[in-house]
């Protein structure tokens, strides 16, 4: 069954433990679940590598990562039951035979590049018990393809990937130029995506989160590739910290900016100093007091024109007082290419102003003009011109007691500013100004307009998680050169 490879070969670097779980019992009868959807029946014969009956594309590159088949050959580590790794040598082979690059008919998500970096790990995992000719020469295509400049993805997470999956080929295929050329992308690509204060360039604390971890697991790897990890890559990771915790609520969850899930935890991160801070590339993260649930937050979005998984966000804000959540971003969903989803990522979705005249022109930066930061209060002025006409924002934050103070204005013409409200508040009251929502414990906000008439409320949708959506109440001000928006969180 198994062939020994007359090439030189080295220390096989299994990051099993890093893939994520599976349900043994199922794969083993045929079965595999990814991204929260409902198993398929992929059958225990041969696997139709072109299936994707959810019709999702995280799924479909799930199917061709093989990660579900790098932890069956965990468990057979685990446990010694030898069937776990018959099982995913057999899967190894189906999906070798029936994935040729480049062949007709094979899908498309067999050699994307993310899946060619998440994949070959598992397949380095499966060569230290399975030898077969086969699976050593996929090996040495999967490095010759993450080792291609040309589809290496720069200063972005699945760059990160591709330099993970890189080194551990080549400490098992002995190829130390493509080790030096791993350590060597990784460090300049971490340096590239993290700036100095730890800001992810990806948009999305959720993606600081992935990348933090992910680079642990490729210090990790370096380690036992036999070397130390450059200092310049530590440091970054270091700053990615401090970037990641302020990006956490209260609640523990992160703040759901760009492409983040609204559910995502991030717990565990280090923090101190300021509760106040503001990040040049573009975040401004404030709360009353670190490791208390019922501290205020809030969030407020500028900088650099929108990339990679972020959204059109910007003057964006966020708040939270008393534990509750008040204005919430309408979120990621999915990755799917469908109306609601574009709809997302547009300013709309967002707590902005929108001039009701003026053609929206995207990737538009936004300046922080000033701050003034104290304990119990802190104000910033902001402006850009994303709808060809200079639009400005002034935020006051006031803690004890809470409140929040927003100053809209427009250069020309008129503007609404569009407030998305958690969907555990609903409408109780409204006029002469005055929105009123409330929850069913009691707590209350009201939203002050001045000018005091014509604001509109409309139900909303927003993502309370991945491909899940909630209703709730947005309300947008009334239309003027200039609006003044007072929300202030109450007991009923």
């Amino acid at each position: 069954m198994f062939w020994r490879a007359r090439t030189t070969s080295g220390k096989a670097i299994c990051l099993s433990d890093q893939f994520p779980g599976i349900k043994v019992e199922e794969v083993m009868r045929g079965q595999v679940a990814f991204v929260g959807l409902p198993p398929v029946d992929l059958g225990t014969g041969e696997i139709d590598w072109t299936a994707n009956p959810h019709g999702n594309r995280s799924w479909a590159l799930n199917l061709h990562a093989l990660r579900w088949m790098g932890r069956l050959v965990g468990a057979y580590e685990q446990s010694g039951e030898r069937v776990c790794l018959e099982r995913a040598a057999d899967i190894t082979a189906q999906w070798l035979r029936a994935n040729p690059r480049d062949g007709a008919g094979v899908s498309p998500w067999a050699w994307a590049e993310h899946a060619v970096a998440l994949r070959a790990p598992a397949l380095v995992c499966l060569s230290e018990h399975v030898h077969t000719r086969p699976l050593w020469d996929s090996l040495a295509e999967h490095g010759q393809v993450l080792a291609n400049p040309a589809l290496y993805r720069e200063g972005h997470n699945h760059g990160l990937d591709q330099d993970i999956a890189l080194l551990v080929v080549a400490c098992r295929l002995g190829r130390a130029r493509w080790r030096d050329l791993a350590v060597r992308r990784m460090t300049a690509s971490a340096e590239l995506a993290i700036d100095a204060q730890g800001v992810l360039h990806e948009q999305a604390p959720r993606y600081g989160l992935y990348v933090h971890r992910r680079l642990g697991v490729a210090l990790r790897a370096i380690r036992e590739s036999g070397t130390e990890p450059p200092e310049r890559l530590l440091a970054r990771r270091r700053a990615l910290e401090t970037y990641v915790a302020h990006a956490t609520q209260p609640d523990g969850r992160l703040v759901p900016i760009g492409d983040s899930p609204a559910d995502t935890r991030a717990d565990g991160f280090p923090h101190s100093g300021p509760t106040v801070r503001v990040f040049d590339g573009g975040y401004v993260f404030g709360r009353t007091a670190w490791n208390d649930p019922d501290s205020a937050y809030y969030s407020i979005r500028f900088g650099p024109g929108r990339r990679l998984h972020g959204h059109e966000d910007h003057l964006g804000i966020t708040y939270s007082a008393r534990g509750r959540r008040i204005l919430v971003e309408t979120g990621f969903h999915s990755y799917e290419r469908t109306g609601y989803v574009t709809w997302t990522r547009s300013p709309e979705a967002h707590n902005v102003p929108i001039p009701t005249a003026g053609t929206f022109h995207p990737g538009t930066p936004t300046h922080l003009l000033s701050s003034a930061i104290t304990p119990s209060r802190q104000s910033f002025d902001l402006a850009d011109e994303a709808y060809g006409v200079r639009r400005t924002r002034r935020v006051l934050i006031n803690h004890g007691p809470d409140w929040m103070a927003i100053h809209d204005t427009v250069a020309s013409g008129t503007l609404r500013s569009t407030f998305h409200l958690d969907p555990s508040l609903k409408l109780l009251s409204r006029g002469e100004g005055a929105v009123v929502l409330g929850d069913d414990g009691g707590f209350h906000v009201t939203l002050l307009h001045f000018p005091g008439e014509g604001e509109a409320i409309r139900p909303g949708l927003v993502s309370t998680g991945y491909l899940r959506t909630a209703e709730n109440v947005t309300v947008l001000s009334p239309e003027a050169q200039s609006v003044l928006t007072v929300i202030v969180p109450h007991n009923g």
